[in-house]
């Protein structure tokens, strides 16, 4: 990416609840003149679903930006692994191609968190995404956090199964550490709490994710050894198809009710279908799309909403609303 002087906005701190922006100057590569951005997004794997709708809405906003003349490219680790390193060096790499903005999310602020203040001590405006909330935000000095409160989204779920006599939940945490899916199983507890039933988590390796036969595996081996286990939640769908194997293969099915973060076609046909109770939808599209949308709208004109944080979610689909979810899966921004 070519670096331009830069005369206007570049990067901001959230402040106050409010969530107002102080601008300073710094070493992004927008001008007030031209209105063109420098934009580094960095997000999930090329081949997590979720990502995929994210990059969806993503593109979309691209094609305002690069209408001004500006640019967008997109980073994401191998692998998650090792998902708190990898992102900071992601963020280091994004740092030095000399960016207007990087947006990321904080999924691991112990290890995020030095290379995020590394950009805004250059100058570079970051907007925080996805994870880490407007409490992250604040505390690096990005400008806003666009994207779900997950632990009201957990607590939602929690509510939600003992509303349906679920009285032990199991929450499949598959990226434990990461301060999201922590705070989403924190959520369920609590929520769970608060209408008399209980949860724990079941923390498995990272290295898991994205398999599903030894997420299926261990979620039938914890069901097989505690036969009071009345709901399991995942913390994204590809754990929650797994879930779903194992259940059966359990031959729990008529006891164990099953939840999900996240939207997939399949959480859609087993909600309509009566075979899942709910999927939380932190809509992926709308994070995408706003977070690329405001980030060049700010750096561009000094545009910028005053509430922080930006939330797209939590949004609870259900069978009672799961025919208009099904349509938007389709048209890829579900």
């Amino acid at each position: 990416m070519s670096a331009a002087a830069v005369t206007g906005c570049a990067s901001g701190k959230a402040t106050g609840d409010a969530g107002k922006a102080t601008a300073t100057s710094g070493g992004g590569t927008t001008t007030a003149k031209t209105g063109k951005a420098s934009i580094v997004v960095i997000g999930g794997k090329s081949d997590d679903p979720f990502f995929s709708t994210v990059k969806r809405g993503v593109e979309d906003a691209t094609k305002l930006v690069k209408a001004g003349g500006g640019t967008v490219s997109y980073l994401g680790p191998a692998s998650y692994d090792n998902l708190g390193p990898d992102v900071a060096k992601l963020v280091r790499t994004a740092i030095s191609q000399n960016p207007s903005a990087i947006l990321v999310p904080d999924w691991v602020p112990d290890s995020e968190d030095s290379a995020i203040k590394q950009a805004i001590a250059k100058g570079i405006t970051v907007f925080i995404y996805n994870s880490g909330g407007v409490t992250a935000a604040n505390k690096v000095g990005a400008v806003k956090y666009i994207g779900s409160d997950d632990y009201q989204a957990g607590k939602a779920g929690g509510v939600k199964f003992a509303e349906s006599g679920a009285k032990n939940i199991l929450c499949i945490n598959t990226v434990p550490g990461s301060a999201n899916q922590e705070a989403r199983c924190k959520g369920i507890k609590d929520g769970a709490t608060s209408k008399g039933s209980s949860s724990k988590q079941l923390p498995l390796p990272s290295s898991n994710f994205g398999n599903p036969s030894a997420v299926t595996q261990a979620i039938k081996g914890a069901l097989l050894k505690d036969s009071s286990i009345d709901a399991v939640v995942t913390v994204d769908t590809g754990d929650a198809d797994s879930a779903a194997a194992a259940i059966k293969q359990a031959g729990a099915t008529s006891k164990v009710q099953l939840g999900t973060f996240d939207l997939s076609q399949t959480q859609l046909d087993r909600i309509k279908a009566g075979n899942e109770l709910f999927a939380i939808d932190q809509q992926p599209y709308l994070q995408g799309f706003y977070v690329v949308s405001m980030a060049n709208q700010y750096l561009s004109y000094g545009v910028l909403p005053p509430q922080n944080p930006i939330l797209t979610g939590p949004l609870l689909v259900t069978k009672d609303n799961v025919d208009k979810a099904i349509a938007g899966t389709k048209a890829g921004v579900r």
